[in-house]
């Protein structure tokens, strides 16, 4: 069974006379995400996934669908920030369940956790075609993996985890830093553990509550596709019907030192 992991890391280079517009861009982005942090570790929701095999012409060999009750679960262990995503099946997928996965993707929708002020070190930033080029309203940003420091995604193969060197680009609006899409991949294939390839796609859509005014960008709809040399693998979760909870903890998350 092959299974991709997200978990953490981050940090920015900006040169050139934009330098000042882009950090302050990089900051509203980093505040965005402290407060996605604040929201999503108070809501549930609904993820369906469908996991797929391809076969070498495009079509689909194998395909199961599921239902789960999600929510991430935020510790703070050692001073080290921690999301765990729970998943509860629904009783009409019990024996869906009950099968072997065919491949395992989890906390992709987390990947915004790049731009978190906690992971600075390990990606350098850098800015993307202007708003004019683009024809849109969103700031690209793209970024990099810095070689030798902490990944923020792992692949896991027979009980070991192999850090990913991921790169990609990020979708920012300018004005209030929410982060509304992300693309990234592997920067090298990987033939010694099986990766050649691996792609993802994050989407952000607003969600409001009765509760609480305001609206907040939550995970709605990732597609993760790995091939290894013998397969290829490709996964889509959507993320609906958000609710939200009120929970009485505290999470302290501790400054890396700037030798780390």
């Amino acid at each position: 069974m092959l299974a991709v992991l997200l978990g953490a890391g981050m940090c920015c280079a900006a040169a050139g006379g934009a330098g000042n517009s882009f950090q302050e861009l990089l900051d509203r982005a980093s505040s965005n995400v402290a407060a996605f942090l604040d929201t999503i570790s108070e809501v549930n929701c609904t993820e369906r996934l469908t996991q797929e095999r391809i076969a070498e012409n495009g079509k689909t060999m194998e395909k199961r669908e599921s239902a789960f009750d999600y929510l991430v679960l935020l510790s703070n262990t050692g001073g080290e920030l921690n999301l765990v995503e729970s998943r509860v099946a629904a009783d009409a997928n019990k024996e869906v369940h009950e099968k072997a996965p065919l491949l395992v993707s989890n906390g992709f929708s987390m990947l915004l956790l790049v731009f978190h002020p906690y992971y600075a070190g390990s990606f350098q930033f850098r800015p993307g075609k202007p708003e004019s080029a683009t024809g849109g309203a969103l700031s690209e940003v793209h970024f990099q993996h810095i070689p030798g420091t902490r990944s923020p995604a792992a692949l896991a193969v027979r009980g070991r985890e192999y850090p990913l060197e991921i790169s990609g680009t990020a979708w920012i609006d300018p004005s209030s830093g929410v982060i509304e899409k992300i693309a990234a991949q592997i920067g090298t294939e990987m033939e010694d553990v099986g990766l050649r390839t691996m792609h993802c796609e994050i989407e952000y859509a607003p969600v409001s509550f009765r509760s609480v005014p305001g609206t907040y960008w939550l995970p709605a709809h990732t597609t993760v596709e790995v091939e290894s040399r013998h397969q290829h693998w490709r996964n889509t979760h959507v993320f609906s019907a958000y609710k939200r909870f009120s929970v009485n903890t505290t999470e302290q998350v501790s400054q890396p030192s700037a030798s780390q």
